[in-house]
Order: C-alpha cells, then sequence, then structure tokens
C-alpha cells in the first residue's frame, strides 16, 4: 500500500478487500497527479498482467461489495472474511457468461414492455442535429460540490482479463443497475468490440476508458446498447440516443450513471 496522507478506516479495509496493490490519493483540486499515476499504470498493467481502477471512498459501495461477495452490507463494519471474498472472486471467474449482445438484447425488450408504448423508442431517439461535447476525462471521483477529488484509490486489480475487474469489484445487482455477472459479460463484450476497458467505479457511477473513439459508423448502434443497458444517462442526461451517439463518436470515457 502506497499513502500520500491519512487514509480513512473505509479505504484501508477497501485496499484489504481488493487483496491488490493500491496507492492512495487524498481531496485534490487538480487531478494531473492521479491521471498520471492511471496512465502509468495502465502501461504496467499490460506488462505485468494487471487493469488499473480508481476507486472514490463510497460508504454505498462498500455495503454493496460486502453484501454481494460475502451477503453481509453493513457499511459501518470494516471487518469481513478474506477467504469468503477470494472464493467469491473464484466463483464469479468459474461462471459462465451470457452473451453480451444479448443481455442488450433482453434488457431492450424488458424496458419496451414497461413502457407499453410503440413510439417511445422513435422519442428517445431524438435528432441528428443535437450535438453533444465529447468525453476525455473521468468525472465520477470528483465532488460536485468542493470541485476536489474525492478521497480514492487507484487500485492494480489483477484481472487476467479488463472485464474480470467485476469479480474484485462486484457492483450492481440494485434497481437498474445490472447485476454483477452481467457487468462481467457487458464489459468482455464491450472491450472485444471497441476496446473499453472499466477505469471508475463508485455505486452508481461506472467509467471506461478507450485508447481511441469509436467513430460515426458505430455510434448509434452502441448508443442504442448503453442506453438499454443504463437508462438514466439518456432519460436523466443527455435527452436522447442520438445525441448520446454524436458523443461516443468522438469520446475516449463512457459514462453510465444509475440513479
Amino acid at each position: 500500500m502506497q499513502t500520500q496522507g491519512k487514509m480513512s478506516e473505509l479505504l484501508s479495509a477497501l485496499a484489504q478487500y481488493l487483496d491488490c496493490p493500491c496507492t492512495y490519493f487524498p481531496p485534490m483540486k487538480n487531478d494531473a497527479p492521479i491521471m498520471a499515476a492511471y496512465r502509468a499504470a495502465q502501461t504496467r498493467g499490460k506488462q505485468e498482467g494487471f487493469t488499473p481502477m480508481l476507486i472514490p471512498e463510497d460508504d454505498i459501495l462498500w455495503e454493496m461489495l460486502l453484501f454481494n461477495a460475502c451477503g453481509d452490507g453493513d457499511r459501518n463494519i470494516f471487518t469481513f472474511d478474506l477467504e469468503k471474498v477470494r472464493q467469491y472472486r473464484k466463483e464469479t471467474l468459474d461462471f459462465p457468461l451470457r452473451a453480451g449482445h444479448e443481455i442488450f438484447k433482453e434488457l431492450e425488450r424488458s424496458r419496451m414492455e414497461d413502457l407499453m408504448d410503440d413510439d417511445y423508442l422513435e422519442e428517445i431517439m431524438g435528432e441528428d442535429t443535437v450535438n453533444a461535447k465529447p468525453s476525455h476525462s473521468f468525472a465520477g471521483y470528483t465532488d460536485c460540490f468542493s470541485k476536489k477529488t474525492l478521497p480514492l484509490l487507484l487500485a492494480e486489480i489483477p484481472a487476467k482479463h479488463p472485464w474480470e475487474v467485476f469479480a474484485w469489484l462486484p457492483i450492481g445487482g440494485w434497481n437498474e443497475c445490472p447485476a454483477p455477472e452481467d457487468m462481467i459479460a457487458a464489459a468482455k463484450y464491450w472491450f472485444e468490440e471497441y476496446g473499453a476497458v472499466p477505469a471508475v467505479a463508485t455505486h452508481d457511477v461506472l467509467e471506461f476508458n478507450l485508447s481511441a473513439p469509436v467513430g460515426a459508423e458505430r455510434a448509434e448502434a452502441l448508443a442504442k446498447e448503453q442506453y438499454f443497458w443504463c437508462p438514466d444517462i439518456v432519460d436523466q442526461g443527455i435527452g436522447s440516443i442520438k445525441a448520446l451517439a454524436n458523443q461516443l463518436k468522438n469520446s475516449t470515457v463512457w459514462f453510465f450513471w444509475w440513479d
């Protein structure tokens, strides 16, 4: 464990839970040191076989991780059975994955059945004329009030493949946030199709990093997948699938948020 200041009990417990090398970063106004460390870890990770993840302090995330891996969700308890967590990881990695594209189709069918409105998809598609600023920076670790970064860990997760980080970080399984095993399947599909790598995780935010944007030809199909995976990014965010496509075609960061 590397530290740059005094770390909270929660983040100390999280580092133990992750069971991998972690670097702590205290709140700061400029995230340049964090991003420099993240980029360096990306390079080393390709050589050494790990995926770097930026994980802010988040008591609800901690509760979720304990519940999904240990069946215990008390966010105020910082002790846990590490062997139980390791066994959960092994079982998760051994579990057969569903095909990512099948998950998106199932989510689309389910949402359209719930809405019972044949005109809804046409309305939510929106207009091609909507421009959207591309995204090239992470937002999930910044406090919206202070504008400082949240206390966080840069974890070197020893996943054989990038999508397997969700065996170490079993987020999801509540409200409309997909289950951890579906997180793995979707991340595998997006890595193989677009080179997207999980990068930032909180209890309700997930961000992916790409070495290059997907381009205009594939952006609309991707935007539909992302919408049915996480409707809030359109319904409570950018406003339409085509606006999302116009953002994605030039973006190197994907943002998901589940309310």
